[in-house]
């Protein structure tokens, strides 16, 4: 006994050590808010005061010095972040990870990204601004890189620091845009179950875009393809950086405003990490002025507004990738049938390393479309290769001149040049200014298939009559400038026609736009605080209908008491969801049965819960539910016995409540949402509980729910806890009457180093919908800030 007290001793005091160990490396680490540092390159003293909340306001004589200064506190707040996003497309997270991220290597670095990149910057104008700015940038965070202190994360997992290159830019932008598509998590459960049941079954799913009512206006042989998409899911989901999913926005002409001036709103939905995606920074040189929010590794803002204009995005949700099936030749598998005969699949050799084994070799088949996915997941046969065809290694890359563009436009009509420079991803770029413009542009490149080609399932890869058979001029993108109804806005969802012509994609309901279109055109005297009182809405205009269509079929005649009492809660719900409402835990059980019991019976297990996290699923609910004679309500799993719609929503009901009741107890008062509806900000480090007190950021209690305003998005489960994936990745408030005012707020914080007093001091405000300022005016910059000067460093 002696002996084992002993040895247990000697186990907690390494213990202790090592924690202590750990937290003195982390005080040591902080980032350096103040004093004085030699940088190179630069050719004047550069000042950045840190406000409050640790945004950096960077004060230079020439914007080579300013990108100088901007790499280098970018990295001494988010150098770890910045290592993650650019390894992920280039299949590089195994040299940190190990083979646990082998999966996911293998997939990324088969899409091609890195061969586009390379193709890209090949193609750069070295001599123009952006290149030369970038390069800035660039040299700021490998100063820091080598002077600077290194990061915990680098520390724990034995990461030798490299310098960053124009490369690292471009493979990040590349990830970012894979992120954006959808066509692969959802066209290969469509062709399955086409395949397996017929056309009729999917009939209820609206893949022609009937379901997208309320639209954005403008201004003008089979196989079983499911593993596709279960492994895409499965490869972003456990991505150590998130995916981007949705968004908001409205721009507000001063017609419609109390003050006179535009009001522009933009909060893009990603999915949460800890540190946050967004980096907030504002520059100002002689000639120019700037503030940002900055993805990790890049070095111009997405979303940005300065005196004289705002701009913002959200997912377009088009349609830019397609899967085709290949035909092999019978006796050559080095071959594959095209319209004009046979011809050689072209090889890609590419070598992961692993951390403590042995590099992994690859072979990429790939055909004319693009690669061959049979190579880079698991669950496909060999024999029937599956191409992925996407536009952003396609078409000429030249994100680099776009965003710099974005941040450096003159007016109007030079802002609009940018966005036609993007051909991949589609998103929807939110414009207005001090004029009074307001503007939406809808970015990507487009295209047009043969009539009857349905782009939402697999297509015929070998006769060429499924290839796309035209790409549009920019001028036929969806659009809006300063349209009669004095706003625009976007919510994913599907634009108007255009010349007859309604783009495929895989759009979100309607719930967020409805409601956004009804607050905007019920008021006419806008001004910032109302504008963020909107954007912390948190009640569905949908909901409530879906609510009295399951009524509508629920069988009265055999309800117990708390079944009763909670119909009673549900029939008086009005759509909130905040956070000591009892009807949204109820309505959101009762949707997650009804789904389960009238799909997965067809789906299968795995199919089912691919088929939650699509969109066609937030789409099928408020049609589905209505429909008497939908075929999915029948349980093919009963013989001789055919369920009626009324049968599914009234056993899901019982289910419902029965669930809650041994969750949450008997009293029906007590299943308030919060209860829950739970956030936590995942650190990659912290899914070790030992580290996660340390790392991750929350769990807290939220308001909020999927498609409403404040969407907080989460995954159905079985247990009844919506564990909040992802959701507004920052919200921002211009007001063009008060824009040295204007308002912001991250979900955690500015800074990835978690002994920063800025790693997570924001979280508070932004659960409860409180915002800070985007501070532009000096005196109360340099008043209420630390100062960190740059001097020329004269080696």
């Amino acid at each position: 006994m002696k002996i084992f007290k002993k040895v247990l001793l000697v186990i907690v005091s390494i213990l202790v050590l090592l924690i202590l160990g750990l937290v003195g490396y982390a005080f040591y680490s902080k980032p350096k808010y103040e004093g004085q540092l030699p940088l190179n390159n630069i050719q004047k003293e550069t000042t950045v005061y840190f406000d409050e909340f640790g945004v950096p306001h960077i004060y230079a004589e020439n914007s080579i010095d300013a990108m100088e200064a901007l790499g280098y506190v970018h990295a001494q707040d988010r150098l770890w972040q910045m290592e993650l996003m650019r390894r992920i497309a280039p299949g590089r997270l195994s040299e940190i990870f190990g083979s646990v991220a082998l999966k996911n290597d293998k997939f990324f670095a088969g899409l091609g990204i890195e061969e586009a990149s390379a193709k890209a910057i090949a193609q750069l104008d070295k001599n123009s601004p952006s290149y030369q700015l970038t390069q800035a940038y660039l040299d700021g965070i490998n100063q820091y890189i080598a002077e600077g202190k290194t990061p915990v994360e680098f520390q724990l997992l034995g990461i030798q620091k490299q310098k960053f290159e124009i490369k690292d830019v471009y493979n990040i932008f590349g990830y970012m845009s894979f992120s954006f598509a959808m066509a692969q998590k959802s066209d290969p459960l469509m062709t399955d179950l086409r395949n397996k049941y017929g056309m009729e079954y999917l009939k209820d799913f609206g893949l022609e875009g009937e379901f997208n009512t309320t639209k954005i206006k403008n201004a003008k042989n089979t196989q079983e393809y499911s593993a596709i998409a279960q492994s895409v899911t499965a490869l972003l989901d456990q991505s150590p950086i998130p995916p981007f999913i949705g968004s908001n926005s409205w721009v507000i002409a001063p017609q419609k405003t109390k003050n006179g001036k535009v009001i522009f709103a933009n909060d893009p939905h990603i999915g949460f990490s800890q540190p946050g995606t967004w980096y907030e920074a504002h520059i100002v040189t002689p000639d120019y002025e700037i503030y940002g929010c900055y993805l990790a590794g890049t070095p111009f803002p997405l979303l940005g507004h300065n005196h004289k204009y705002a701009y913002g995005l959200t997912m377009f949700e088009n349609d830019d990738i397609d899967l085709y099936q290949e035909e092999n030749h019978p006796t050559d598998a080095a071959k594959y049938k095209t319209p004009t005969g046979f011809t050689t699949y072209e090889t890609r050799t590419k070598t992961i390393k692993v951390k403590d084994t042995s590099d992994v070799v690859m072979k990429v088949k790939v055909s004319r479309h693009g690669p061959i996915v049979n190579d880079l997941i698991d669950g496909l046969k060999k024999d029937q290769p599956v191409a992925l065809s996407w536009i952003y290694t396609q078409q000429p890359i030249l994100i680099l001149d776009a965003v710099y563009a974005l941040s450096h436009a003159k007016d109007k009509a030079d802002f609009q040049k940018g966005v036609q420079l993007i051909a991949a991803p589609g998103l929807n770029v939110m414009y207005g200014d001090a004029k009074g413009n307001v503007a939406w542009w809808a970015t990507g490149k487009l295209y047009k298939h043969n009539a009857g080609v349905n782009p939402n399932f697999i297509l015929d890869g070998a006769s060429g009559k499924d290839d796309i058979k035209e790409y549009l001029d920019f001028s036929k993108n969806p659009s809006a400038v300063n349209p009669s109804w004095n706003y625009v806005y976007s919510a994913n969802n599907q634009p108007e026609a255009i010349d007859g012509f309604s783009y495929p994609g895989y759009y979100l309901p309607e719930d967020r736009a409805k409601r956004i279109a009804h607050l905007l055109d019920s008021k006419s005297n806008w001004d910032k605080k109302s504008a963020s009182q909107m954007i912390f809405d948190n009640t569905s205009s949908v909901a409530p209908s879906v609510v009295q269509n399951l009524i509508g079929a629920l069988e009265m005649n055999s309800l117990s008491k708390n079944e009763k009492e909670a119909l009673a809660i549900l029939k008086e719900w009005k759509g909130a969801n905040n956070l000591e409402d009892v009807a949204p835990t109820i309505y959101n059980k009762w949707i997650y049965n009804y789904l389960k019991n009238t799909f997965q019976d067809e789906m299968g297990e795995a199919g089912f819960k691919q088929f939650l996290v699509t969109h066609v699923m937030k789409q099928v609910v408020a049609r589905q539910v209505a429909n008497t004679n939908s075929l999915w309500w029948d349980n093919i799993a009963t013989k001789n016995k055919k369920e009626t719609r009324s049968q599914i929503i009234s056993q899901s009901f019982k289910d419902a409540i029965t669930a809650l009741e041994t969750q949450l107890g008997k009293s029906v008062t007590a299943w308030t949402w919060n209860k829950v509806h739970t956030l936590e900000h995942q650190h990659p480090l912290g899914k070790v509980n030992a580290l996660k007190p340390f790392f991750n950021v929350g769990p807290f209690e939220v308001s909020g729910s999927m498609e409403v305003i404040n969407n907080l998005f989460f995954d159905f489960a079985e247990d009844g806890k919506y564990l909040v994936k992802g959701g507004p990745s920052t919200r921002r408030i211009i007001d063009f009457s008060d824009i040295e005012n204007s308002w912001s707020i991250l979900p955690t914080g500015q800074s990835g180093n978690p002994m920063s007093p800025h790693y997570k001091d924001q979280a508070e405000m932004y659960n409860t919908g409180k915002f800070r300022k985007m501070k532009l005016n000096k005196d109360e910059i340099v008043r209420t800030s630390t100062k960190l000067v740059f001097i020329p460093n004269k080696k």
